[in-house]
Order: structure tokens, then sequence, then C-alpha cells
């Protein structure tokens, strides 16, 4: 069933007018009045609703009552991903949340080619954001995950939210998710850019109390290290334990 994200209250019985991106898709998947769709508005349910009408611009959906349907991970897993180039970032945004990511947290790095600031970042920022939300729409997330504003690394460190774990994915680690002493429940993975950390911003993040995380003998991409450390993370602990 067609999944669209409205921002806006929704309960049993309204008739909304639908935003003018969600009417687009409408129209592309070439729905009809009377078809069922779902919506939801990130607060944590769903509402199943059926399209009234359907005009050039405009459509109306008659909403149904809330369903608590809840497709979070167990696992509270925040990334902190250096910003990369191209679109590796949409990329890392989209399977991210695919994959069960809580909160993106953008880095500004040394080697990062990506240079943002000021309306250029938000404008940024807020793509992304729409990047997650139609990842939540294809996935069956009602919770949508956050893209917060970008941070220099130095920033970043000094203010890091508390968590069970920070783990900082590095070709030069030697730390496995073996050592950890206990299962956590809450934690950051922080994935560098292409060209990787520098020396200096590494050491900082281990003064800051990062781990040091490895994936093996292989150096990976910036585009696969942080999503292959996310399922790794919900085959030990998440969504994936004991499947």
């Amino acid at each position: 069933m067609p999944r669209f994200y409205v921002d806006t209250e929704l309960h049993a019985g309204q008739t909304l007018a639908l935003p003018a991106e969600v009417v687009r898709h409408v129209q592309v998947l070439r729905l009809a009045a009377g078809d069922a769709l779902t919506l939801f508005n990130g607060d944590g349910g769903e509402h199943p609703a059926t399209l009234l009408e359907l005009g050039k611009r405009d459509a109306l959906v008659e909403v149904d009552a809330r369903l608590d349907v809840s497709r979070e991970s167990p696992l509270n897993i925040g990334l902190a991903q250096a910003i990369s180039s191209g679109d590796r970032m949409e990329f890392t945004l989209q399977k991210g949340v695919e994959m069960g990511v809580s909160v993106f947290q953008p880095i500004a790095s040394a080697r990062g080619v990506v240079k943002l600031s000021g309306e250029r970042a938000d404008k940024r920022v807020a793509r992304w954001q729409e990047i997650v939300i139609a990842a939540c729409e294809q996935c069956g997330r009602n919770t949508v995950p956050e893209v917060r504003p970008i941070l220099t690394l130095p920033q970043w460190l000094a203010d890091t939210p508390e968590a069970d774990a920070r783990l900082l994915l590095s070709p030069q680690g030697r730390g496995r998710l073996a050592d950890l002493a206990s299962a956590p429940r809450k934690l950051w993975l922080m994935a560098g850019p292409e060209g990787g950390f520098s020396d200096t911003e590494e050491q900082a993040a281990f003064d800051a109390g990062w781990a040091p995380l490895t994936l093996g003998p292989r150096v990976l991409r910036t585009e696969t290290a942080a999503l292959a450390a996310v399922a790794a993370l919900q085959t030990v602990w998440g969504d994936y334990a004991g499947a």
C-alpha cells in the first residue's frame, strides 16, 4: 500500500487536503478515488486513509483511526557521518534509514571534499531530511530520523550526546564489537569522508572517549563503512539478532 508523510496532525474521520508534493506522488502512482493509502506524520504511528478526490493540483483523503505500528530497531544507533561528495552522502542516509539508524549528524572534516556553510549548508541539510522522509515512506518506518545541522569535528567531539558506546570506524583500529564489555542499547558510530579522518582528527576522537572499531582487513569506502557497521550491530544486538 502506498505510504506518504504529511507534516500535520492526523485523526480519525478527518478530511485532509494532501500537500502538493504528495499529490504529485499520488498522480505518478495513478491512484484513483476509492484507493487505499497510508499516512504518517512521524509520531510513531500510521493512519489508513482513502482517496476521495484527485484533481490536477489537489487531492482529498479521508483519514481512518491511528494504528500503533512501530518498526524501530531495539538498538538506538546514531550515525555521525563526515560529509561525502556526489550521491554518496544521500546513499548513506537512505540506506541508513532502511537499516534502522535513529539520528544522523553530518560532520565537516579536514579531508572532506564538500565544504558547506551558511544558507548552502541549511539547504543541503533540508534536502537530506527530505531523503530521510522518502526512505521512511518506502521502508515502513513511522518515526522519522532527524538530520541535525552540520558541525565541525571539534564542535561534535565537545558536545557528543551520552551513549553506552562511541565507536570510530578506523582502518588502523584493532577494536572489535566482541570487545565491548556489555551489550549497548544506545550508541554512536562515526565514519570519515572519502580520504578518512586525519591522524590528528582520529587522535582527538580517541581523547574524547571514542573507541576505534575495525571492520576487517580491507579498506571500505565511506558509503560502505558506516552501513556495514550498522548491519553488524543489528546482527549482534538489534533487528537481526537471533534471526
